[in-house]
């Protein structure tokens, strides 16, 4: 990966890789215990891990010596009377129901394996299987002859084996490969020489057991993990003018009827009641936004509620902390932070409010800021119902807007603007006789 990072915390969905294999592991059902074995970079896994706040266990593999050595590390956390099935965090997209059919194959005692066709196996290890079609052995590519390596079924790597069993053949495995290494994969002869059934079961989709070595294929899985998710919103009525320009880094929920346009980022946790539009380049992260709303092109929205039937943008952001009601009108270049903004109130044009809270039927003019910090604290704005604030005008908080009230064009309002009147700061204007200086010759 040519990274500081360790490979298996680089995102996909925006959540590390690791993450997802331990997502699907974690929501498989009945009695378990998750084990990490850490290797490179151990100490920012276990970070994650501990930010993470699950329940995994983690054991380090201080020398790398194959899959089977890393296995070996983690038998004195594994219990004998469950099976053991074996996850990688470089392949991130393995789904739960995948991971739940693999370990019916080994409520019997059997050992179940999971395998898959590709039309070019090329690196993978191979399944190979005796004239009456069960599973052998599996020999990797760098040990396997023309022969073998003409076979197009592959191992995925992920397996599940009774533990008792698992930990007597992790402890017969030999290192008498190209590699020099202990292959997990020895185990497969092993079962098979003492006559322990080795079943196998293949995913629903191909890019579930899909591995991650460089970038090129981190961005290639990211790509395949995306139009699944785009195709999962087009099944449930979502429309999408383009599935391929589309980014999830969390989960989103819709409901009826809603519209997204291209190139639109969703991260956290958002959710898009019926109706809503999406215009396209939006940036929306851990929001809500109620039915009909429209949120216009190239607006971004962080951790915030937006109400419906809003229009929002374009070029509009709405920060963490702001609620807006029904029928809001936030225009090209507003910003709003912390704020409460009541129903059929509009800020149209270039303002910004901060730490605010604003009533119903409320006209912000173009230009108008609210002054919230004093360079130490934060103070709140208060501004009641149907205000009309005139364009250019700047609020220096703490202050209170009256009901009713008007504010001039190019107030600077210090003090709290009584309800019902009009309140104005600007001097009055002048026009004196005066010569605009000229360029001196040179």
């Amino acid at each position: 990966m040519y990274s500081a990072l360790p490979k298996v915390l680089h995102p996909i969905a925006g959540k590390p890789m690791l993450g997802h294999a331990m997502a699907s592991a974690e929501a498989i059902s009945g009695q378990h215990q998750v084990v990490v074995v850490i290797g490179h970079g151990g100490e920012s896994v276990q970070e994650y891990l501990a930010k993470s706040g699950g329940s995994a266990k983690t054991v380090v593999q201080k020398e790398q010596k194959g899959t089977g050595h890393a296995v070996l590390q983690a038998v004195d956390l594994l219990t004998d009377d469950l099976p053991t099935l074996i996850l990688y965090g470089d392949v991130p997209l393995i789904q739960t129901q995948t991971l739940e059919r693999l370990c019916l194959l080994a409520s019997n005692g059997g050992l179940g394996l999971l395998t898959q066709k590709m039309t070019n196996p090329t690196g993978y290890g191979r399944i190979v299987r005796n004239q009456d079609g069960c599973v052998e052995s599996i020999i990797e590519e760098k040990d396997a002859s023309a022969e073998i390596k003409a076979i197009t079924e592959i191992n995925t790597g992920l397996m599940v084996v009774p533990t008792a069993n698992l930990k007597k053949w992790l402890k017969n495995l030999k290192p008498n490969n190209a590699q020099g290494e202990y292959y997990l994969t020895d185990i497969i002869s092993l079962a098979v020489f003492e006559g322990v059934p080795v079943m196998t079961s293949s995913p629903d989709a191909s890019w579930e057991t899909v591995g991650v070595n460089n970038r090129a294929q981190l961005a290639e899985l990211e790509r395949a993990w995306q139009l699944e998710l785009a195709n999962r919103l087009l099944d449930a009525g979502v429309t999408l003018i383009d599935p391929s320009r589309l980014d999830i880094r969390g989960k989103l929920v819709c409901g009826q009827d809603v519209k997204i346009d291209v190139g639109c980022i969703f991260e956290g946790q958002v959710h898009l009641a019926d109706g809503v539009t999406i215009g396209p380049y939006c940036v929306i992260r851990d929001a809500e936004i109620e039915a009909g709303a429209v949120i216009n092109a190239y607006t971004h929205i962080d951790q915030a509620k937006v109400g419906g039937r809003n229009i929002i943008g374009p070029y509009a952001r709405l920060r963490p902390g702001t609620e807006l009601a029904d029928d809001v009108h936030i225009g090209n270049f507003v910003e709003v932070k912390n704020s409460q903004i009541g129903p059929n109130s509009k800020a149209n044009h270039l303002a910004y409010i901060g730490d605010a809270e604003i009533g119903a039927r409320v006209n912000v003019g173009a230009g108008t800021i609210t002054c919230n910090y004093d360079g130490v604290n934060k103070h709140k704005t208060i501004i009641e119902d149907d205000v009309f604030i005139g364009s250019d005008s700047q609020l220096i908080a703490p202050v209170t807007v009256g009901k009713g009230a008007t504010l001039g064009a190019g107030t600077t309002l210090t003090k709290d603007a009584p309800a019902g009147q009009l309140t104005i700061t600007r001097v009055k204007q002048a026009s004196l006789n005066w010569q605009r200086p000229t360029k001196k010759p040179k």
